[in-house]
């Protein structure tokens, strides 16, 4: 009898400390918009997963060893309180997931529009003052092709290959197309991920906290080189990234 005290008592710990090791970790820093979002939406998910997924286990433990040695079991008792109460349970839980997944698929950062005004959408008729100074938002316009990427900077004659430039802590629109096959933007770290097509345009909307360089890969196999098909994305401050476009121009207008 002591030994199964001991037991229970041993096993009461570990879930105890599970529990709350689960509600003691907390996400760390995201770089972007996307990346917050996304780490939320798991987060939440797994607050709710893993405590069911610890309570079925310790009731399915707890029934092999309590009616292992049963050999005349008896028929299942009907129970329509319980049962009620377990499909509200259930729908709730549902309901919680549904809601909580849908607010972030519909969040304009995750599932993006053109933009329709400001500096995201005038870049191309804007001068390069203009287009430099503007805090409102950036647009970049992307091609893929096998196997790179090439984007251009409306407003500027600055066109980077393999390397995306982009200003931290600004409303950033990547306008993107493929000049073959279908491809697909990813970097990990900002929580980014777009298929590429070709004849049509697709949008990447995001916002980057953290001035760095990021990896960016092509997620859409399109071909024997996709492997290789790899861009750097390059965050700067503010002031560096007017500056660096406004370097990049005068070093394309110089070149001409």
């Amino acid at each position: 009898m002591r030994l199964r005290r001991r037991g229970a008592s041993r096993w009461g710990a570990l879930v105890c400390l599970f529990v709350v090791g689960i509600a003691a970790v907390q996400p760390a820093a995201a770089q972007s918009v996307n990346k917050r979002l996304i780490d939320s939406l798991n987060y939440q998910l797994a607050y709710v997963a893993l405590p069911l997924t610890l309570f079925v286990e310790i009731i399915l433990v707890y029934a092999v060893f309590k009616f292992r040695n049963n050999d005349d079991p008896l028929p299942t008792a009907e129970d329509p309180p319980l049962e009620i109460t377990w499909t509200i349970a259930t729908a709730i839980i549902l309901l919680f997931v549904g809601v909580a997944a849908f607010t972030v698929l519909t969040n304009p950062y995750i599932t993006p529009t053109q933009p329709t005004g400001g500096a995201g959408t005038g870049g191309a008729r804007m001068g390069l003052a203009d287009a430099a100074n503007s805090t409102d938002s950036v647009t970049v316009r992307g091609l893929a092709y096998q196997w790179g990427w090439q984007f251009s900077y409306p407003g500027t004659n600055v066109t980077t290959r393999d390397e995306l430039v982009l200003p931290a802590n600004t409303d950033i629109y990547v306008r993107m197309t493929s000049a073959d096959v279908i491809h697909s933007l990813f970097v990990p770290q900002l929580g980014v991920k777009q298929d590429v097509f070709p004849k049509r345009t697709t949008v990447i909307h995001t916002r980057v906290f953290e001035p760095g360089t990021y990896r960016g890969y092509c997620a859409e196999f399109c071909g024997s080189g996709h492997a290789r098909m790899r861009t750097e994305v390059r965050v700067l401050p503010k002031d560096e990234y007017r500056q660096w476009l406004r370097n990049s121009t005068a070093e394309n207008g110089s070149a001409r």
